[in-house]
């Protein structure tokens, strides 16, 4: 198929009207303009019977009703339910970690909040914290810490006090490699400097240390008392919606936190009640599946328009490679098809001025997926009024010229100056961001991951793909320390000699 934009336009007056639509999230909404992308109505059309026939309705349903549709590993995917207010298993264990938010949050003895994690367990909290630091209490800081490289956890413990600052060690069983020992070196240093395992002063572990995991007894022995659990069903790249969320309640307060998840729940009740052709997690996820499988499309380029979600590409890194990523279907045979496109991106404007060169002259056709707020929220006396309409109003500019820009071209001047155009684009707007907005962003994403995953015949809910490497190098550190290359390849041998 070869859809030329500019003719499209001129031949259905109604395109920019039938290729996008608005989702209402409470008072605000998500807009979606999808027609500046290389699909016309027929298309569509047999993308959506495709989707019928591959039972994504069945399927969606078996989910939200928890249902075991992670089969390689036997589990219920519930992800959905950590957001819904009617779930009465999940309502305890939402009010605990929420009240022990408030308080710390109201705490002007703790100015330091530091996550330990890695992964779901890091990049949910780190990306949400971000995105919402016009609602965060600024009398405390955030810090997210999941490399092993110890310059980051040194860059971080540089700027803390141990009577000020509280660690979060974020690890569903308390074994996660990179996560404990991070954790061991955050209380070796807390206890070189004035703290106690055993409680003999206030200044002691249990008081400035707590954990999200279920292996109670192993946080226990850490000198943890404070402890917050979640489910088998929580996927780690799902999981801040759960206690993974704790860093994020306490910048925001229990409340906003709600509205967080309520946000997420509205995009729910979207995807699970609207038919598949007014679906825009479905729309979108179909999208996803024509550019990867008739297009070819290797990547997509995700450019949010606003500095607060900046981590959005990274965020979304986990949530679709790690999740599509695959290239064998639920049943373990080999696929016939390519799966998740490589996600990547930049905060605008900056983008613009570093790899957009290629998106509007590269020789490969990449789709980019525009992300911007209708609305800024600025603190209160920073920058004036004036100022403030005239920095959104130019960052509005370049985003909608962007996208211009790569559907429109410039042939008429010819050589080093000629722009191809007819490159395909997505714009999606928040009517500002918020709480409530930004979870039904997420929520959007997880479930257009999902839709793509059915049609692929996939299983979206597993991750055997990072255990491999992990695995090996629990040899090779040992093999460091031994300096013992027996068996082993020659180029790793190679680099081993060099350490």
């Amino acid at each position: 198929m070869n859809v030329n934009l500019l003719n499209a336009f001129q031949t259905d007056p109604q395109r920019f009207e039938h290729f996008s639509q608005s989702v209402a999230i409470g008072t605000q909404s998500i807009f979606c303009d999808l027609s500046k992308n290389l699909i016309d109505r027929k298309t569509e059309f047999a993308l959506i019977a495709k989707a019928a026939r591959a039972g994504l309705e069945a399927k969606r349903d078996a989910m939200f009703k928890g249902d075991a549709i992670n089969s390689t590993e036997g589990r219920a995917v519930g992800h959905v339910r950590l957001r819904d207010p009617s779930d009465a298993e999940v309502r305890p264990v939402l009010d605990a970690f929420l009240a022990y938010a408030d308080a710390i949050r109201l705490d002007d003895h703790i100015t330091d909040v530091v996550n330990i994690g890695i992964g779901g367990s890091d990049l949910g909290p780190a990306f949400a914290v971000r995105a919402l630091d016009q609602f965060t209490n600024h009398k405390k800081r955030y810090h997210f810490v999941s490399n092993v490289d110890g310059h980051e956890m040194n860059a971080v413990l540089r700027q803390c006090k141990p009577a000020s600052t509280l660690f979060i060690i974020a690890s569903k069983t308390f074994t996660t490699a990179e996560t404990m020992l991070n954790a061991t070196t955050a209380r070796a240093w807390f206890l070189a400097n004035g703290g106690t395992a055993d409680g003999s002063s206030n200044l002691d572990t249990a008081t400035h240390f707590c954990a999200v995991t279920t292996n109670v007894p192993a946080a226990k022995a850490f000198g943890i008392d404070a402890t917050f659990g979640f489910w088998d069903w929580v996927g780690g790249r799902y999981s801040l919606w759960s206690a993974i969320g704790l860093s994020i309640a306490i910048a925001i307060g229990g409340k906003a936190f709600r509205a967080f998840l309520s946000g997420a729940h509205a995009m729910d009740e979207h995807f699970k009640t609207t038919p598949l052709a007014q679906n825009l997690p479905v729309r979108l996820g179909l999208l996803d599946v024509h550019y990867r499988n008739e297009l070819k499309f290797t990547s997509r380029n995700v450019a949010p328009y606003s500095s607060a979600l900046a981590r959005l590409p990274a965020y979304l890194q986990q949530l679709e490679m790690e999740s599509n990523g695959k290239s064998v279907d639920a049943n373990g045979k080999p696929l016939a098809m390519s799966t998740a496109p490589v996600v990547w991106g930049e905060a605008g404007t900056n983008g613009q001025h570093a790899f957009f060169q290629m998106l509007h002259q590269g020789t490969d056709v990449i789709p980019v997926e525009f992300v911007a707020v209708k609305t800024p929220t600025y603190d209160a006396g920073n920058i004036d009024v004036a100022s403030q309409a005239t920095h959104h109003k130019t960052l509005l500019a370049n985003v909608i010229a962007q996208a211009q820009a790569l559907m429109q071209g410039k042939a008429d001047a010819g050589g080093h100056k000629n722009f191809a155009g007819n490159r395909p684009s997505t714009f999606i707007l928040l009517d500002a961001l918020t709480p409530k907005t930004l979870g039904a962003l997420i929520a959007l994403y997880e479930h257009r991951v999902f839709t793509s995953g059915v049609l692929w015949g996939i299983n979206s809910f597993d991750q055997f793909g990072v255990e491999l490497g992990k695995v090996l190098a629990k040899d090779v550190e040992m093999r460091l320390v031994s300096g013992d290359a027996t068996g082993l390849d020659a180029s790793t041998a190679g680099l081993l000699g060099l350490l």
